[in-house]
């Protein structure tokens, strides 16, 4: 695709969702602003898939509890040279006579409307913030502009999907989109069905022509491809394109997560730790890029009783002392504090976290600047457990970042 092609498309970043789903771990942050992988935050992914695409002129949609996301933007992304015409630009929800939140993606769209008309870019690309993956977007775009689409919508096939449930499936023969049907699917195995995956290409004054058919119309919740499928009319072709294939510069890991429930969460950064990942980190050309302040290098350092500090097959972020404890399968994000005789196995530890001497842990997120006391135990009495803390559904004990040990 020619580069005079990307500078005509502007980039839409969808960051616009409540977080209840990954409560208590958003209670202070957006989806798109957790921590993933120890360093990275979930944004990170859609933000480089634009960087290395060629793409420079982005707006990121916020909402709720949006001030970390809003820094992390700041603080890592202001890379973009005005003076080219390239920006980064967080877009909050509009203020009129009322203030409102976006019911959906369509309402967050139609709630803007003034900046898609007043766009000279004449393609749009929208993107969920709140998804991990890697995806070649000028792959896309490439694919859109080849098949003269109006519109066109990325899914994924049932392979991609790891269990997640979709509220509409698109019905495709070829690469044609006939329909959308609109009833809870989980995908199974149907060339004729593609499940969109929250990446979305329109002639922009196609998108504008669609949103507003919702004038006067009470805020819409439903999936931007159900408002797609309603309206088909407007289109001259409406094409899908398969998340996974052979096209685009990035290495085919396959991998596509949406982040519907803290196990999705939880897992999603398990899978960083298989001998081989789903996820590939490592491609040369495609680093993810984020925001990360100086520190130390990690290290591992004998502890008061002489134990060595040990890890094994765990991800260690900047800053993190191991002092005399052990640490096992684990992601530890910055500044972590493993005091001696420690064990952390299988768990999730956010910035800041210090575990205590003794201290046992298992299957636990812990939020950024938890305390542990030592010798507590968690992770290994679900009965008590089940009374302090929020357990997922498979046995993941979460702790929020304000929680308060007692003796």
């Amino acid at each position: 695709m020619l580069i005079s092609d990307l500078n005509d498309t502007l980039a839409m970043v969808l960051a616009i969702g409540d977080g209840k789903v990954l409560e208590p771990l958003t209670a202070r942050r957006a989806i798109a602003a957790m921590p993933f992988g120890g360093t990275y935050r979930i944004i990170d992914f859609a933000l480089t898939n634009c960087l290395h695409s060629g793409l420079r002129r982005i707006m990121v949609l916020t909402q709720y509890n949006s001030l970390s996301l809003q820094n992390h933007i700041r603080d890592g992304w202001s890379i973009f040279n005005t003076d080219l015409g390239e920006y980064i630009m967080p877009v909050t929800p509009p203020i009129n006579s009322t203030v409102s939140t976006y019911a959906g993606v369509a309402d967050a769209l139609y709630k803007n409307l003034y900046l898609l008309d007043g766009a000279k870019e004449e393609t749009i690309i929208l993107v969920s913030g709140e998804q991990i993956y890697r995806m070649d977007y000028a792959a896309v775009l490439a694919f859109h502009a080849e098949h003269g689409a109006d519109v066109t919508i990325a899914g994924v096939p049932a392979v991609n999907a790891y269990g997640a449930t979709f509220p509409v499936a698109l019905e495709v023969e070829g690469i044609d989109v006939k329909g959308v049907r609109t009833e809870s699917t989980v995908p199974g195995p149907d060339d004729n069905l593609v499940w969109p995956m929250r990446v979305f290409v329109f002639k922009r004054k196609k998108l504008v022509e669609l949103l507003k058919l919702l004038d006067g119309r009470s805020p819409i919740e439903a999936p931007l491809s159900t408002l797609i499928g309603d309206n088909m009319q407007l289109f001259k072709r409406v094409v899908a394109y398969r998340f996974g294939g052979t096209s685009g510069r990035v290495t085919q890991d396959r991998y596509w997560r949406r982040l519907d429930h803290l196990d999705d969460y939880y897992e999603a950064n398990m899978d960083l730790l298989e001998l081989e990942p789903p996820l590939d980190l490592y491609q040369a050309d495609w680093q993810i890029r984020t925001y990360q302040t100086q520190r130390p290098p990690a290290r591992t350092v004998p502890g008061r009783s002489c134990n060595e500090g040990i890890c094994v097959n765990s991800i260690v972020s900047g800053g993190t002392v191991i002092a005399g404890g052990g640490v096992n399968h684990s992601v530890l994000g910055n500044r972590v504090y493993i005091d001696d005789g420690a064990t952390v196995e299988d768990s999730i530890l956010f910035s800041d976290v210090k575990v205590g001497e003794g201290a046992q842990l298992r299957r636990c997120i812990l939020d950024r600047q938890v305390q542990v006391p030592p010798n507590e135990q968690i992770g290994f009495d679900k009965a008590r457990d089940a009374k302090r803390f929020t357990m997922t559904p498979n046995g993941v004990i979460v702790i929020p970042s304000d929680y308060k040990f007692t003796s």
